[in-house]
């Protein structure tokens, strides 16, 4: 796997404050910034170009805890000015990401192809509530420029985590390009979580450092909830039954009488937590899950110590 290297600089000097991201020998450039530094981030060049933004805020009820805008804009500064603004403003959002070019080679099409890519792919990923009201085409670009852009978004898809943004992250291939991605590389074996009493047969994988179970799992309709629990396991089982319910209201466990499916790929913070929900009870997500010849995740994650 070929390393790549991001060169991240804190204008401020503060972690939290506006920061500028890049990709040794790739034409793009983000700059992240929370809304009260807004002013500071449009008296920047970058902010005067052609390109996309993306408009994040908290969200309680999302899966992902966030909410999402995506936006194109030949001058991104006027839209910003908009979005901030008390009578068209958007209210929800506290941080900003502009996505441009350091050679403002970037046109109106090459930013509304942007846009429409990246709103895919958030809904796909499904990670966060989206704003946007529709999911545009693509627009028309000639093959060459379609090539250069998928290029864009495979190295974006790259830094966009190293600023913490995680509402693109998943399996899917932001192009037709046929080389490996990154995630691609980072993926582990797929692991197997079987309940065959209860018709659950739930797969995963370790993908871009993340514990991820794949669309298609069978798994529990419910979390099994019981009076005799103790107090502390009735506090845990709730818990679960609180994410398994928000996976149900958002449509990504679709529930089938006493049956159940998992319809897209799903991240959860770790196999133990993935295997509950799965189950609907409490896992060892570390032992329990296990590649079709046997090795289970926490061994897998201990090789070559």
């Amino acid at each position: 796997m070929s390393g790549k290297q991001v060169k991240l600089f804190l204008v401020d000097g503060s972690a939290g404050g506006l920061t500028t991201a890049e990709i040794t020998n790739w034409t793009g450039k983000v700059i992240s910034a929370p809304r009260s530094d807004l002013a500071e981030l449009l008296k920047r060049s970058e902010a005067e170009r052609t390109g996309a933004y993306v408009l994040l805020g908290d969200d309680p009820d999302a899966l992902g805890g966030q909410r999402c805008y995506i936006g194109e804009a030949d001058v991104i500064a006027s839209r910003l000015r908009q979005h901030a603004g008390t009578d068209r403003g958007k209210d929800f959002w506290a941080r900003v990401l502009i996505i441009t070019s350091k050679d403002d080679n970037l046109t109106k099409a090459h930013g509304r192809y942007l846009e429409a890519r990246l709103i895919r792919m958030a809904i796909q990923a499904g990670r966060a509530r989206i704003e946007n009201g529709t999911s545009p085409a693509d627009p028309p670009l000639p093959e060459a420029d379609i090539s250069d852009m998928d290029y864009f978004l495979t190295q974006l898809l790259i830094i966009m985590p190293v600023l913490g943004v995680n509402v693109f992250r998943g399996r899917a291939v932001p192009s037709t390009i046929q080389a490996p991605t990154p995630q691609a590389e980072a993926s582990s074996p797929v692991f197997w979580l079987r309940v065959p009493r209860h018709g659950i047969s739930a797969s995963a994988q370790q993908i871009d450092g993340e514990f991820t179970v794949l669309a298609g799992s069978s798994v529990a309709p419910f979390v099994r909830v019981k009076e005799s629990f103790a107090e502390s396991t009735s506090s845990a089982y709730a818990a679960y039954e609180r994410l398994h319910e928000k996976l149900r209201k958002d449509g990504s466990i679709q529930v089938n009488g006493t049956a159940a499916m998992l319809v897209r790929d799903v991240v959860f913070s770790s196999p133990s937590t993935a295997g509950a929900i799965v189950t609907g009870r409490s896992c060892n997500g570390r032992k329990q899950w296990v590649t079709d010849d046997g090795m289970q995740f926490g061994a897998w994650e201990e090789r070559g110590l």
